[in-house]
């Protein structure tokens, strides 16, 4: 099992990842009877993308001799309505200091098998950009 999740009511979950014992509360964005006051289900899929991005090119990155701390990146999600879902999630990923084009190509290419993006549903629109510095 990897976490156990508990309705604490008023639309506002609390998750519990077992291994570590972090925990995460979710609410119910403002535009769906909510409060907002957390990260949404649907904001936390968005995320999970830019984390996911990172956390594979930091890997890819570590084994190249590349350092990408400090590395960033800016998430937009979009909903769409009839039915309610992610239609558009926008990724803008930073990085500090300058990188070779071979690097920088290696890092982007690793940056798109980042298992969550392959995950995603073909009909969400997945737009990412990288900004270096």
């Amino acid at each position: 099992m990897t976490s156990k999740v508990k309705y604490l009511g008023g639309l506002r979950t609390e998750s519990e990842h077992l291994q570590s014992g972090s925990k995460m509360i979710t609410d119910a964005p403002v535009d769906n009877h909510g409060k907002g006051e957390a990260f949404s289900p649907t904001d936390t899929v968005a995320n999970a993308l830019a984390t996911c991005m990172l956390t594979v090119m930091g890997i890819k990155a570590e084994s190249i001799g590349v350092n990408m701390d400090g590395a960033s990146a800016e998430v937009t999600k979009t909903m769409a309505a009839d039915p309610r879902r992610i239609s558009r999630i926008e990724v803008k990923i930073s990085f500090p200091g300058s990188y070779s084009d071979k690097d920088t190509s290696i890092l982007e290419n690793t940056s798109r098998t980042c298992p969550v993006l392959q995950s995603l549903h073909p009909d969400i629109e997945k737009d990412i950009f990288f900004n270096y510095s």
